[in-house]
């Protein structure tokens, strides 16, 4: 059997597994959390991250903080995984699945106008296989309804449009580490905020409701419970299991690539005889090679 997936086994992720065990901090928020979120918010100039247990934490994450309610209405690719959706409906809201472009995978903005209301409440588009979706066109679509626009990146980590990363075009983006990501650690999530608006009610929610991280920097006396939250963060565990790859990020993607040209190289022939179609890459995305698949 071909395996669908071979994680990337890292050579240093023992080694801060263990760093991690005798710092005596295992819970979440410690030194390779607070070392991961840096990365990303140095590395794409992402305005504030959030690591998570999951990139489905994320996504719930992002419903409480836009606070979606029974009546409220959000338009997800009907081509996704079902977090996309659930994440959402487990807040009441009525799922509107919207069609994928004729030649790719990927969310059509002529049927998201086609599905926009008054109820219609954010817009959650997924970079499928790492290819990032026509960013221009849907923010446009988002800023003339005034609807939040969501990222669902969990394919697309070290993935551009037009050279900007993907996660830096929507007010919420997630991204993921599970077992079967470019960059893994075995479970893991991130939530980018880019609304400023939404960082100190997002930390509030990822810290289960309380203010804990406003007083761990020393800006409150005392924590205590603010409004509705979860436990969102993983463990210093998977965090330092997750810093372990992301040292190896340029690596991982080269090789991918290398790998995804050798699968665009042999089945040329196929393609050729009209038995198959290959991923549409448009110009304007650079991709992370996640996927190669095929349209039979």
């Amino acid at each position: 059997m071909i395996p669908f997936n071979l994680p990337f086994k890292s050579d240093k992720a023992a080694f801060f597994i263990r760093e991690a065990l005798e710092k005596n901090q295992l819970s979440g928020n410690g030194f390779f959390t607070q070392k991961c979120q840096a990365f990303f918010e140095e590395k794409y100039n992402f305005k504030k991250c959030l690591l998570t247990h999951s990139c489905t934490g994320a996504l719930e994450m992002a419903a409480l903080l836009l606070d979606i309610q029974p009546g409220d209405e959000v338009i997800i690719p009907s081509y996704t995984f079902v977090t996309s959706a659930s994440a959402f409906a487990l807040r009441g809201a009525t799922i509107r699945f919207c069609d994928s472009l004729p030649d790719r995978p990927h969310i059509d903005p002529n049927h998201i106008r086609e599905l926009i209301n008054e109820k219609t409440k954010a817009i959650v588009l997924v970079h499928y296989g790492g290819v990032a979706c026509d960013m221009e066109e849907l923010q446009q679509i988002a800023e003339v309804h005034q609807l939040v626009l969501i990222e669902d990146a969990a394919h697309a980590i070290d993935g551009f449009y037009r050279g900007i990363a993907l996660g830096s075009f929507g007010q919420l983006a997630a991204f993921s580490f599970h077992g079967s990501k470019n960059i893994s650690a075995g479970e893991g999530g991130l939530l980018v905020i880019n609304d400023e608006k939404l960082i100190e009610k997002a930390e509030i929610i990822w810290e289960k409701g309380t203010n804990r991280a406003a007083f761990f920097r020393g800006e409150v006396d005392k924590y205590e419970w603010m409004k509705l939250g979860s436990s969102f963060a993983p463990s210093e565990l998977v965090a330092a299991c997750l810093w372990g790859q992301l040292e190896y990020l340029n690596y991982i993607k080269n090789k991918r690539l290398e790998i995804w040209k050798r699968y665009f190289e042999a089945l040329k022939p196929l393609r050729e005889s009209g038995k198959i179609a290959y991923p549409d890459i448009s110009e304007f995305a650079d991709h992370n090679a996640h996927i190669f698949y095929l349209l039979c």
